[in-house]
């Protein structure tokens, strides 16, 4: 078992540098077999969600080559074929084959997704999108069939906002017959960037990025080159890190446009913060105040920083109540920070947090990515050896972050191969 190990209590300075955006590489990848020539992709983060998708791309005869962080991937020689289980349960955005391959060969067999635990993630919404273009969708022995003799564009209204659906029934729809108009859509900014490389790809996109999306279909999409964005949740972990224990921390390559929701937040709670153009700079924080805050789809406050933001309410003077709509069973971080003296509790879809508390410092298991990222906080702020196991969770999403902890100062290290047995003496 791998293990990060944290000596905390040190204030962090320095600048870090954002990766690109997980969630909009997840997606990008599968899209790029859409074309009929290669399709080369700048700045995509080293996590090992990217290496995964990888192989499912090479398990279908795609041919990757990465090489001074761009991948290109040549899709000239994929086929359709089943992707029942094996990696395809290792992440969540596995999804996006499906979509991507009803899209190009107009039938596809994949594994239910994995990725993780976060309560409730039904595809039911990708489901009625693929059927509204023509696919027929069966559930046979924990696989998903799509067929379809040939996809037409549709009207269709998401029931719920869902970034997956949105740009699943997107990646289908970019070369089906006619008009595809998708209504709710999702907004967020990685959608835009799956949409900005589709378009340059050859398709006919518009409303990317606001809650109506038309396309008008495609007879074919061919190869280019895209830079990803920045990853703005890394970039809210790193600001929520620089509030916590940060020295004066420059964080750079981000769009600030994308991180308003937690910028504002935490200016509520009393940390100043200096943007630039595409840069963050947060000097020492001296005192936190708490504050409540409730989860949304984009604009709004990301779930995904829900759980780091937990982490940084511990610090702060007062009750939070965080609050998150999305995915109200995203509170499993509570009981490994109570480990860590946190003064916390969760009612109903909401976590009731007492600070300041001073963080003691324990053995904790990551339970998912988000979750992972706020031990990792926690981890800096508690004095003593914090030790974090799951990490496996953590470098699904956080691409190279020991040497960038490191370079702040951290005294963070990974420890490979610890057996249970060591682990318990």
């Amino acid at each position: 078992m791998d293990v990060y190990k944290i000596r905390g209590g040190k204030q962090l300075q320095g600048t870090v540098r954002v990766s690109g955006a997980k969630n909009s590489a997840v997606a990008l990848i599968p899209a790029a077999i859409l074309a009929d020539s290669p399709v080369t992709i700048a700045g995509l983060p080293e996590i090992s969600d990217v290496e995964t998708l990888q192989l499912l791309v090479e398990e279908i005869g795609g041919k990757v080559q990465v090489e001074d962080g761009k991948m290109t991937i040549d899709p000239t020689e994929i086929v359709s074929m089943p992707l029942p289980n094996g990696n395809v349960k290792k992440l969540r955005a596995s999804s996006y084959m499906m979509g991507a391959l009803l899209g190009k060969f107009k039938h596809a067999v994949i594994g239910l997704p994995g990725g993780c635990h976060l309560g409730p993630r039904p595809i039911d919404q990708h489901i009625k999108g693929f059927e509204a273009l023509g696919a027929k969708v069966t559930n046979e022995h924990g696989a998903i069939y799509l067929r379809a003799d040939e996809l037409r564009g549709a009207k269709i209204y998401l029931d719920v906002v869902s970034v997956g659906a949105t740009i699943n029934i997107m990646l289908a729809a970019v070369m089906a017959k006619g008009k595809t108009v998708i209504e709710n859509a999702a907004k967020e900014p990685e959608i835009i960037d799956v949409a900005t490389l589709l378009s340059n790809m050859g398709a006919n996109i518009k409303g990317a990025g606001t809650n109506v999306i038309r396309i008008e279909g495609v007879e074919n999409l061919h190869g280019t080159k895209h830079t990803i964005i920045p990853d703005r949740i890394e970039t809210g972990t790193y600001m929520i890190m620089a509030a916590a224990v940060g020295d004066g921390i420059t964080i750079d390559n981000v769009i600030p446009l994308h991180v308003e929701a937690i910028t504002a937040k935490l200016r509520e709670m009393g940390v100043q913060i200096e943007v630039r153009e595409e840069q963050i700079f947060i000097p020492k924080t001296e005192k936190l105040d708490a504050v409540d805050i409730k989860t949304l789809v984009y604009p709004g406050f990301p779930t995904d920083l829900q759980q780091p933001f937990c982490v940084l309410s511990t610090q702060a003077e007062g009750s939070s109540i965080l609050t998150d709509t999305i995915y109200p069973a995203r509170f499993k971080q509570i009981d490994e920070l109570r480990r860590m003296n946190a003064d916390g509790r969760v009612e109903g879809r909401s976590a009731i947090i007492a600070g300041p508390t001073e963080l003691q410092a324990a053995t904790v298991r990551a339970s998912d990515l988000r979750a992972g990222a706020a031990l990792l906080i926690a981890g800096l702020i508690a004095r003593g050896e914090t030790e974090i196991q799951g990490i496996e969770h953590i470098e699904r999403g956080y691409s190279q972050i020991i040497s960038k902890l490191q370079n702040l100062g951290a005294d963070i290290q990974k420890v490979e191969g610890l057996t249970t047995a060591s682990i318990s003496e």
